[in-house]
């Protein structure tokens, strides 16, 4: 049992119906649809709706992606729900798990903003490579509409809400060939969702806090300088784990953050245009679930095949960055 590879078997993916355009965006802010396409690649985004849910959406990603790896529900082992926005703080892996019926599974959320995805399936790997589990569920999915000051042009254009993912299975052969993880806390002020509580006095000299969270806020310059100078740096150090060049690399699949952080990591490590997956003008900033949703989509539309090698890496918040190398398929 011990010392097992995983493969990654399926995949799904799931978006809220409702789409807002970039022009429609000019009743909110203003800004314009050239101004937004040129500097982000952005064209509109998904919003959920007050009635929709993250464990919805969640679910939906994960029924499509069990299905397409051929195993039920009641098969799985573990699901890691890597999310910044649950529908409650204490977590939404286990509504997740009992509104799929996944009923042999421990279920636990992750925290690592829009690495979480590469971060989870680090973790999930470990699980499986030491024999614990044989099937494992990850779901990247954010609803950041939630937390988006819609009155601040720099951010209310970047994000959308959706998720995504994959279920890993113990193999003979071990799909995932490489990875390197990162942070740095000294740099954690240029992208936040803060807490901010009110002082309250619950009794004479004692004083608690009544809480809640700031919207997200966000120095761009330097989350781009970041992205640019360090992505390149560990899917570099992820490839050398894995013994590969960059030129056997078939798919270049980033954190849809933005069109130009996207174009210049591709550049710094000379990968050709047409290897670099890219859906972020349809659904914006998804966090988490940017990785998952664009890999879906890739592997649907028949570019991503059995065996095809990826390189795969998140950055965001934290600040925190990742990278894995992944063959696809069984």
């Amino acid at each position: 049992m011990h010392n097992l590879g995983i493969a990654i078997t399926g995949s799904g993916s799931a978006v809220p119906a409702t789409s807002l355009h970039n022009q429609r965006l000019t009743e909110l802010v203003e800004t314009s649809d050239d101004w937004i396409a040129t500097r982000t690649g952005i064209c509109q985004r998904r919003l959920a709706l007050p009635s929709e849910s993250l464990s919805v959406l969640a679910t939906a990603a994960s029924n499509q992606a069990i299905a397409s790896a051929g195993i039920k529900p009641e098969d799985l082992d573990l699901i890691l729900l890597a999310t910044s926005t649950p529908d409650d703080l204490f977590g939404s892996a286990c509504q997740v798990q009992a509104k799929l019926g996944a009923i042999k599974a421990v279920a636990f959320d992750l925290t690592a903003a829009c690495s979480g995805f590469v971060f989870g399936l680090v973790t999930a790997a470990q699980y499986i490579r030491a024999g614990v589990y044989q099937n494992v569920l990850l779901i990247g999915a954010d609803i950041l509409s939630r937390w988006v000051d819609w009155q601040d042009r720099r951010t209310c254009v970047l994000f959308g809400d959706g998720a995504g993912a994959v279920v890993l299975q113990a193999s003979k052969s071990d799909r995932l060939l490489g990875f390197a993880l990162k942070s740095d806390g000294t740099q954690n002020h240029y992208l936040n969702l803060g807490y901010t509580g009110s002082s309250q006095e619950l009794l004479s000299g004692i004083n608690v806090t009544k809480g809640a969270y700031q919207p997200i806020t966000m120095n761009g310059k330097e989350v781009y300088r970041f992205a640019v100078q360090k992505v390149p740096e560990i899917i570099d150090k992820a490839l050398f784990q894995a013994n590969l060049t960059v030129d056997q690399i078939d798919w270049l699949l980033l954190h849809q953050a933005n069109q130009r952080i996207l174009d210049a990591v591709a550049q710094r490590l000379n990968i050709p245009e047409d290897k670099v997956i890219s859906n972020l003008a349809q659904y914006g900033n998804t966090s988490a679930a940017s990785i998952p949703l664009a890999l879906d989509e890739a592997v649907r539309q028949g570019k991503i095949k059995p065996n095809h090698i990826v390189a795969t890496s998140g950055f965001g918040a934290g600040l925190t960055w990742g990278a894995a190398i992944f063959q696809w398929g069984r």
